[in-house]
């Protein structure tokens, strides 16, 4: 489980698009890349379109915003569409990324325990450290804290 003052795993991912990522591509810059359930439930896209509607401010500081789950790209760029997100989404259905991260939990719902996405946030600054961590996040005004820490992170 990665923790504030921990490098960035090397590792490449898929956006929605079908385009190959490293994330070895944001080092110089300030980024968050937050980790949400499941496209198009009501949580999830609570959470995008926050992010979504803060992107501008966000890029005005130097930082890209990445969501990302263990939906396929086709769920992903289908629900970029729908909800008319400004920011890209990583495709994870291997879990390679949500592994790397310590993000998958055990949950449980209605008494079945299963293992899920736990939502969960990082702040990353240039070079490649985690800034800031949340778990366990609550999705009203979450997109606010981060854009919040990372204007004190920068000052």
């Amino acid at each position: 489980m990665l923790q504030t003052g921990d490098k960035v795993p090397k590792l490449k991912v898929t956006l929605q698009d079908g385009r190959g990522v490293p994330l070895s591509q944001f080092k110089d810059q300030w980024w968050v890349l937050f980790f949400y359930p499941k496209d198009s439930t009501p949580g999830c896209t609570t959470e995008n379109r926050e992010f979504s509607a803060l992107l501008d401010k966000f890029k005005a500081l130097g930082a890209t915003v990445l969501g990302a789950s263990r939906d396929s790209q086709k769920s992903h760029s289908n629900f970029c569409s729908k909800q008319e997100l400004a920011h890209d989404l990583i495709s994870d259905p291997d879990s390679e990324l949500c592994d790397a991260f310590g993000v998958i939990q055990e949950k449980s719902l209605y008494g079945r325990k299963y293992l899920g996405i736990e939502r969960s946030t990082f702040l990353i600054a240039p070079g490649g450290k985690i800034h800031t961590v949340w778990r366990k996040v609550k999705v009203k005004q979450h997109a606010e804290a981060v854009l919040a820490a990372l204007e004190a992170a920068q000052k």
